[in-house]
């Protein structure tokens, strides 16, 4: 049905869609500096005639219509880019150096102005608001959006995410957590420095680090049940200038994940008991600092189910699969505070995979076809469910 459901999408309009993409591609900008895109969307939304407001969580878009006195079914698009040097060579590669929109969002805005275009001509009995968020990318958009008021008003909400670990045709859904809680740490191991040849007489923090990287591992190993998912991860070294220098200091940059309430509760006081231990064993002194970004991405089972069963509608049984991530998204705020559901549309390049979050990253523009069909229909639905 995948062949169906394109077909049926009119050709001009999927013009519009890739266009509106590409433009963007084109022209990435990092957290709450998407001035650029929030003009575009506003432009688009004026131009068919809804009214708008601005500078919500600072660079964010919300627009408004439908039934007037009904429950309002928010449909979220995140804008930002990433600070990574686009390697892809496509026509509408960036043209800002250092930037590139490499998780999909350029397609998400295009989408967004799509379905609120459709919404828009025909709202029926429904009532909507359409919001174009800053500051995905770890950068606290949704929160900013959330003081601001995004959410006044608001009795569910949808969004949707380009996944290229699909195939065009395929929806990822799970009904309760989706996307993983992320959380982000850094830790300095100090020691009073010396002389490597005589290590005897100073307590090495490059050894004590080593040690702590080995440990941090047994949170998951041995102390998270093997019936939930977490992930503890070191990504970032530094430590010491010279070959034969023991340095006085090692910084340790890293990130948690879980699904669960009770993981992502207990994960970061078992990091600072491991690093405790550690520096007691080792004789230097550990400082852990913690920092949490966003929860998990929850999904309403009910509204989960609802899309699902749309999806299938448009594209055929089988169509929706099961698909999760330790990836995470601040689409968890909005998702704390009304029912909704998060979901992926498979975008992945036949014969070849691009990465998010990669140089090379770039998705089938059919995905956008797709993700307007599912998302519009969806949005009907539910503003009725909620009546």
């Amino acid at each position: 049905m995948l062949d169906d459901a394109l077909k049926s999408f009119p050709e001009r309009e999927l013009e519009q869609l890739v266009a509106v993409r590409r433009d963007l591609h084109r022209h990435p900008e990092l957290a709450f500096e998407e001035n650029r895109t929030a003009d575009v969307a506003a432009d688009r939304l004026g131009a068919m005639g809804l009214s708008l407001r601005r500078g919500v969580g600072r660079t964010g878009v919300t627009s408004d219509f439908g039934e007037a006195g009904a429950p309002r079914v928010m449909i979220r698009s995140d804008m930002d880019a990433l600070p990574i040097a686009e390697e892809t060579e496509a026509p509408y590669a960036s043209a800002e150096a250092g930037r590139m929109h490499a998780c999909g969002h350029d397609g998400h805005v295009a989408i967004g102005l799509a379905v609120a275009a459709r919404l828009a001509r025909d709202p029926g009995r429904g009532a909507f608001r359409s919001l174009f968020q800053p500051a995905e990318e770890g950068a606290g958009g949704a929160r900013a959006m959330l003081a601001d008021g995004a959410l006044d008003g608001i009795a569910a909400t949808l969004g949707l995410h380009l996944w290229n670990l699909l195939p065009v045709g395929k929806i990822g859904i799970v009904a309760g957590p989706q996307m993983a809680a992320v959380d982000e740490f850094e830790i300095v191991v100090r020691g009073p420095g010396g002389h490597g040849a005589a290590p005897n007489e100073t307590f090495d923090p490059i050894l004590a680090s080593a040690r702590l990287i080995d440990a941090l591992q047994t949170i998951v190993a041995r102390e998270i049940s093997p019936l939930d998912s977490a992930v503890v991860t070191v990504g970032s070294i530094h430590g010491g200038t010279a070959f034969n220098v023991i340095p006085k200091e090692v910084v340790l940059k890293g990130t948690a994940r879980s699904f669960s309430a009770e993981a992502h509760r207990v994960i970061p006081e078992k990091i600072r008991r491991v690093a405790a231990g550690i520096g007691a064993a080792c004789a230097v002194q550990i400082d852990v600092d913690y920092r949490r970004i966003n929860d998990a991405t929850v999904n309403d089972p009910s509204v989960a189910a609802l899309v699902a069963e749309t999806a299938e509608g448009i594209l055929g049984p089988g169509s929706v699969v099961e698909s999760r991530t330790m990836g995470g998204e601040d689409m968890s705020v909005f998702l704390q505070k009304v029912p909704g559901c998060f979901f992926f549309v498979g975008s992945g390049l036949p014969g070849a995979f691009r990465p998010h979050h990669s140089p090379v990253f770039d998705f089938d523009e059919r995905a956008l076809a797709v993700g307007t069909l599912v998302l519009e229909a969806s949005a009907r639905r539910l503003s009725q469910q909620i009546r």
